[in-house]
C-alpha cells in the first residue's frame, strides 16, 4: 500500500513553519454548535494569517465524538467548508482522531473524504500501551499522513519514552510531531528520539507546549542521528493557546524565525516578550487549578472579544475556575500586542455575517 502524501502545498507549509491553531467549538446555551460563531472563528484564524487548522482536537473538545452530541462531523464539515470558500492551498487542514485503532481510523477515513491533508493521534487512549499507541498510528497511517502528539499528564496523556519517539518517527507515514507534554526533559526525549529515527529531515517538529512557547521557537536541540550529530529546532507551533491572539501569534512566529537567521534585535524582543507570553497562558489555561479551566479559559477570552457569546462547554461540569475571567481581563488589558483585540474588533462584524 502506497504512503499517503502531503498535498505539495501543503508540505511546505509545514516544513517552512507555520502559526496552527487549536480551533475552539463554539456553543449555544444548550450546548448546541453555534454555527454561525464556529465559522467566524474559522474566518478569524485565516483572517489571521495562520498557516493551518486543527479541528477535532483536545481544545475542540473530545466529548464531540459522544453519541448524544455526534459532533464530529459538522465540525470538521464547517471548518472544511470555510477552508474551500478561501481557496487558500498553502493552509494545512489537520484533523485530530482518538480512540482505539478502529474509532481512530474511521475519523482519518472521514477527515480525508472532507479534505483534510493529516491527522493529529491523539495519545490519549484507555489501556492502550506503548505497542498499542504504534500500532494504531501505523494504521491510521496507511489512511492519510500523521502529526504525532505528546500530550501533557495532567490532562491525560501517557509519558512516552525517547524508544517510542523514534518508532512512532520511523512510521513513514509521520510528517509532523507536536511536542505538548509541559516539561523540558520529555521534550528533549521527544526530539532525540525524531533523531534517532532518521527521518529527522522529513518531520516537522511543532511545539504544544503553551507554558514555553518563545523558549522552544527560538531552541536549538544538539542530538544524534544514524548520520551524526544533528542540529534540530521546532519551526512552528500547534497550539490551544494560539486559539486566541492569533495574528499576534504569526507576528511572533515570524520575528522568531528572523531571530533564528541571526536577527540579533528580535532575538533580544523576543526575550521581553517570552515571560509576558506566559503570564497570558497562565490565565488562559488555568495551571493553578490543574488546568481545569483551560477550555472554559480559551472561551471565555474569545467571549470577552465578542467572537464566543459564553463559555459553555459539552460537559456542563466543566468551566471557569473562580477569578480566571478576572485573570483574562488582566493579561488582555496589560498586554494589548498580544491579544487581538483591535484586530477582532475590526472585523467582527464581517467574520459574523
Amino acid at each position: 500500500m502506497a504512503v499517503p502524501t502531503l498535498r505539495p502545498e501543503a508540505a511546505a507549509t509545514l516544513a517552512r513553519g507555520a502559526v496552527i491553531p487549536a480551533h475552539p467549538l463554539a456553543l449555544t446555551a444548550d450546548r448546541r454548535i453555534d454555527e454561525r460563531r464556529q465559522r467566524a472563528l474559522t474566518r478569524y484564524y485565516l483572517d489571521a494569517g495562520a498557516g493551518g487548522i486543527a479541528v477535532g482536537v483536545h481544545t475542540t473538545q473530545f466529548e464531540i465524538r459522544d453519541p448524544e452530541h455526534a459532533l464530529f462531523e459538522p465540525v470538521l464539515a464547517l471548518a472544511a467548508e470555510e477552508l474551500d470558500a478561501r481557496a487558500n492551498a498553502d493552509v494545512v487542514r489537520i484533523a485530530g482522531v482518538a480512540g482505539g485503532t478502529a474509532q481512530a481510523v474511521a475519523e482519518a477515513e472521514l477527515a480525508r473524504d472532507l479534505g483534510y491533508d493529516a491527522v493529529l493521534v491523539s495519545p490519549r487512549v484507555a489501556g492502550a500501551d506503548e505497542r498499542a499507541l504504534l500500532e494504531r498510528a501505523r494504521a491510521v497511517g496507511d489512511v492519510l499522513p500523521v502529526v504525532g502528539f505528546y500530550l501533557q499528564t495532567a490532562i491525560g496523556g501517557p509519558v512516552l519514552d525517547r524508544d517510542f519517539w523514534r518508532e512512532f518517527a520511523s512510521i513513514p507515514a509521520v510528517v509532523a510531531v507536536k511536542a505538548a507534554p509541559f516539561d523540558r526533559y520529555r521534550t528533549l526525549e521527544l526530539v532525540r528520539g525524531v533523531a534517532a529515527s532518521g527521518r529527522a529531515d522529513e518531520i516537522a517538529l511543532y511545539t504544544g507546549n503553551d507554558d514555553a512557547i518563545v523558549a522552544d521557537l527560538l531552541s536549538e536541540f544538539h542530538v544524534e542521528s544514524p548520520s551524526g550529530a544533528r542540529t534540530l529546532r521546532f519551526v512552528g507551533g500547534l497550539l490551544g493557546q494560539w486559539a486566541v491572539g492569533t495574528r499576534a501569534a504569526v507576528a511572533l512566529l515570524e520575528r522568531a524565525q528572523r531571530a533564528m537567521a541571526g536577527d540579533a534585535q528580535a532575538y533580544r524582543e523576543l526575550g521581553l516578550v517570552a515571560s509576558d507570553m506566559v503570564d497570558v497562558n497562565q490565565a488562559v489555561f488555568d495551571p493553578g487549578n490543574d488546568f481545569d479551566g483551560v477550555i472554559a479559559g480559551v472561551h471565555e477570552m474569545l467571549r470577552q472579544q465578542g467572537l464566543l457569546d459564553g463559555v459553555w462547554c459539552l460537559d456542563p461540569a466543566e468551566g471557569l475556575s473562580p477569578g480566571q475571567a478576572e485573570e483574562i481581563a488582566r493579561v488582555r488589558h496589560a498586554y494589548p500586542e498580544l491579544n487581538d483585540d483591535a484586530f477582532i474588533a475590526e472585523n467582527l462584524e464581517a467574520w459574523l455575517r
